[in-house]
Order: C-alpha cells, then sequence, then structure tokens
C-alpha cells in the first residue's frame, strides 16, 4: 500500500512517517500519478478533482496540510467516500503574527520609508515625512471572526484599537472577550480604518472585494488580505489605490498564484508578500505532523483528528 506527500514536506518530517506504508515524495508542481495509493498528503498547489480521482481506485484519505482547501473537489471527494482533513488551529497565531506585520508595515509606509534609503533620496528628518496611520483610537474591522480572524482582533487590544467585524453568525466570546461589535459588511467597511479579512475561499466569496465594496470603504483605509487571493478583485483593489480611496494594502495572496500581478505588487502603497502567512518552523511542522496523524487515523480505521465536513 502506498502513500503520497508533497515532497516540499520532507524536511519537516521523519524519514519514514507512515510506518507500513510505502512513502513516495512528489513535487507539488508534478501532475498527481494514477495509481494504488490509499492516501495523498497535497498542498494546496496540488489540484485534486475527477480527474485525479478516478485515476485513484485506492484512495482512502486526502489529508491536506493547509487549513485552506480550495484545491480539492469536495463533491467529487464526498461521492467516492474519501474523508478530507484539513490543519487548522495549529497555524492560527503564526498568521496572525502575519497579518500584524502587514497591519503595522502599510500603516507607517514602510515600504515607502525604505525606498527613501534604497535610492539615497533621505534629506534628514522632517515633521511631515512620511505620515502614517495611527492605530491607536483607530478601528479595525476584522472580515471572518473564525479562529485566525479572532487571533488578529486578540492583538488588536494591546494597540489601543476598536475592532468590529462582519460574521455569518455572531461570535458571544469574542464580543466579550476584546469588546468586538458585531456589524454587516458594508457597515463594518464604512466604519473601518483598516479591513482584514480572514474569510474562506468559497462560490459566496470569490470575488467578494471589488469595487462596490472598495468604494464602500472608508477613505483613506487600509485592506489587509491574508486569507485567499481570489476573494478579491485585484484590478479593482489597484484602482482604488491609484485613485485615493484607500491609504494602502497588505497582500499575502493572490487570485494566480504564484504568477502575481506586476503592477499591484510594486504599488507603492501595497506591501506585498509571497504567501507566509504560516511559515514559521514551529507552525509548519505542526501543520505536517497533523496531516500525517489524519492520514493515520483515517487508514487505521479511526476517526480523523481535524475533518473537513463534506
Amino acid at each position: 500500500m502506498r502513500v503520497l506527500i508533497a515532497a516540499e514536506l520532507q524536511p519537516l518530517l521523519p524519514s519514514d512517517p507512515l510506518p507500513g506504508y510505502g512513502v513516495e515524495w512528489i513535487p507539488s508542481q508534478e501532475p498527481t500519478p494514477r495509481g494504488d495509493y490509499v492516501a495523498i498528503i497535497p498542498l494546496l498547489s496540488r489540484p485534486i478533482g475527477e480527474g485525479e480521482l478516478d485515476g485513484l481506485p485506492n484512495l482512502r484519505v486526502l489529508a491536506q496540510c493547509a487549513v485552506g482547501y480550495d484545491n480539492i473537489d469536495l463533491a467529487a471527494a464526498a461521492r467516492r467516500g474519501i474523508p478530507v482533513t484539513n490543519t487548522p488551529d495549529v497555524l492560527t497565531e503564526s498568521t496572525a503574527d502575519l497579518a500584524w506585520t502587514l497591519i503595522l508595515s502599510v500603516a507607517r509606509r514602510t515600504k515607502e520609508a525604505q525606498e527613501v534609503l534604497y535610492q539615497d533620496s533621505w534629506t534628514g528628518w522632517s515633521p511631515t515625512q512620511l505620515l502614517g496611520l495611527e492605530l491607536n483610537g483607530s478601528t479595525l474591522g476584522i472580515v471572518g471572526a473564525g479562529r485566525i480572524g479572532q487571533a488578529v482582533g486578540r492583538r488588536a487590544v494591546g494597540f489601543g484599537m476598536a475592532v468590529l467585524y462582519s460574521d455569518s453568525e455572531g461570535r458571544p466570546e469574542f464580543e466579550e472577550g476584546v469588546g468586538a461589535s458585531r456589524r454587516d459588511l458594508f457597515a463594518l467597511l464604512a466604519e473601518s480604518d483598516v479591513v482584514s479579512v480572514h474569510v474562506p475561499s468559497t462560490n459566496e466569496t470569490r470575488g467578494l472585494f471589488d469595487a462596490v465594496r472598495f468604494s464602500s470603504m472608508k477613505p483613506g483605509a487600509l485592506f489587509i488580505n491574508t486569507a485567499r487571493g481570489d476573494l478579491v478583485d485585484e484590478e479593482a483593489l489597484r484602482e482604488a489605490l491609484d485613485l485615493g480611496r484607500l491609504g494602502g494594502a497588505g497582500l499575502d495572496v493572490f487570485s494566480r498564484e504564484p504568477d502575481v500581478p506586476r503592477g499591484l505588487v510594486q504599488h507603492p502603497k501595497v506591501v506585498a508578500l509571497p504567501h507566509i502567512g504560516s511559515a514559521t518552523t514551529v507552525t509548519r511542522r505542526a501543520m505536517a505532523e497533523l496531516a500525517v496523524e489524519n492520514a493515520a487515523a483515517v487508514l487505521d480505521g479511526r476517526p480523523p483528528v481535524t475533518p473537513v465536513e463534506l
């Protein structure tokens, strides 16, 4: 019995992560092979749909090494009775830290400030040079108050920010813990100085942030996305920045990764990172280990630790 694991995970796992099974390591850019594999541990970059599953008649589990799973055709897996798992929780804190890295960088215009030094154009201290947003006393709007969204909100308290959130359901513990207030999306956009996005990519959320939403944001507000790139109409975002409707944007995700919209990435008001939200050694190792644990559980006839609802 063979198991297919993303080769990129090899440095994070033991040499034989699933004893008793023949493990094959495959780079994520290579096509999914056909065969008698009983488990696959993929990354987000590996699409798994009807065609791939047709070539895997013995597959018993798809143990995704990521919290997202929009690369997997869940309906196709469900029709075949193949459970899908993911790796939530273990990446919550590191991703929230990265969101705050972007918030601080955009608010204090660090990209523009670095360029002044890189171009050797600094003429000395000035009281009006590169003035940014004072976070203390400002309002953070969180779109999607799940694990990561709430972790971002908790950090806002230390910066003296008011917290709003928009979510499909109320979060009373979050409201009580940080004093957060729930708003519908358009009210949140109108009131927030910083908008941070933390919703999954679904049919309902793809393209959510379009020209209408950006024009509804508070003038000069900052837009932060560490969730999924396809939530955003990137042309509309660039236009909002060019016209000065938004004060800046911080992006860790893009709609067609690894291809990125150069005009947006190179925009002076944009701080862009190559999808490193969970990129700490501790977190990435924990993600890989949880993916293996999920695969082992299913192969042993036990319930997986973190199943995805199909």
